[in-house]
């Protein structure tokens, strides 16, 4: 498809859709990264007659901000840590809204990802500091500055609900992963199930990743992030909107083959499972 360079190939829809055309694919499943959550990828096959096995640009985009997912999670129901539901126009701004959540806070780039763009600030020296490095690694990063606050989750857990819908309104949560284990913000280790989380928690977890997806329509395989703090009150982080790299252990403890259900949903069936049938079996 082109160049080693995955700016000059696999990044490139132009020569992703030359291959599909020439291979008369009818359908294509993106893996975990690359294009896989990019909407206009997920555009550029819908308009060529071609099945994303992913979810629809709608969703995509929905999710893809964190700015825009938060406020859309909020105005679902979903629990969201305490912050400011916008973007920080600038120092004087940050300032302001830092002092009225409370320190410690998390600062944030909206279109981050992999732990990037991402300060914790203990007062305002270190706010000020910490938000003008956010932003230059923000834009270098992802080519984008924009900046959100809130507060920072003490003692967090890092947990993250699997979802999987259809084109027919089922959505099914499966149990959780935990990757609290992390080195600069990136995971290490991801296991499943979480030992922090009990079945209460787990399934009111479940129910809002579920009201979340829901509500965007959604209708493949996802993931929805949550901060978990010491007393088990649960907030949502974000969405991620493909399958992601670590999913194989949600499949060793549920029995899940989630590429297939996906597969399935794309193809306009239903899923295989019910929430009543999901349990899990060992630790992975």
């Amino acid at each position: 498809v082109g160049p080693p360079k995955s700016s000059e190939s696999y990044l490139r829809i132009d020569k992703i859709m030359e291959v599909i055309h020439a291979c008369k694919a009818t359908a294509v499943h993106p893996g975990y990264g690359f294009l896989s959550e990019n909407a206009d990828f997920s555009r550029e096959l819908q308009q060529n007659g071609v099945t994303f096995i992913g979810p629809r640009e709608s969703a995509i985009q929905a999710m893809g901000d964190k700015i825009e997912s938060k406020k859309l999670a909020k105005s679902l129901g979903v629990n969201t840590i305490p912050g400011y539901d916008g973007e920080i126009e600038n120092e004087e701004h940050l300032l302001a809204v830092a002092n009225e959540i409370g320190y410690p806070v998390m600062m944030k780039a909206s279109a981050g990802g992999g732990g990037k763009g991402m300060r914790i600030a203990n007062n305002d020296e270190e706010a000020v500091t910490g938000f003008r490095l956010c932003k230059t690694e923000a834009l270098a990063s992802f080519g984008d500055e924009r900046m959100l606050v809130e507060k920072f989750v003490v003692q967090p857990k890092h947990i993250e609900i699997q979802v999987i819908g259809d084109q027919l309104g089922n959505v099914v949560y499966l149990p959780e992963r935990e990757c609290s284990i992390q080195r600069r913000n990136q995971k290490v280790i991801e296991e499943a199930p979480s030992m922090f989380i009990d079945e209460v928690t787990r399934e009111a977890m479940g129910k809002q990743a579920v009201m979340l997806a829901k509500g965007v329509n959604y209708h493949t395989a996802g993931t929805v992030e949550m901060m978990v703090d010491k007393d088990r009150n649960f907030y949502f982080l974000e969405m991620n909107t493909r399958l992601q790299v670590e999913h194989p252990i949600t499949e060793m403890i549920t029995g899940v083959d989630l590429v297939e259900e996906m597969m399935r949903a794309a193809a306009g069936l239903p899923l295989s499972i019910t929430q009543d049938q999901v349990r899990i079996n060992g630790w992975a």
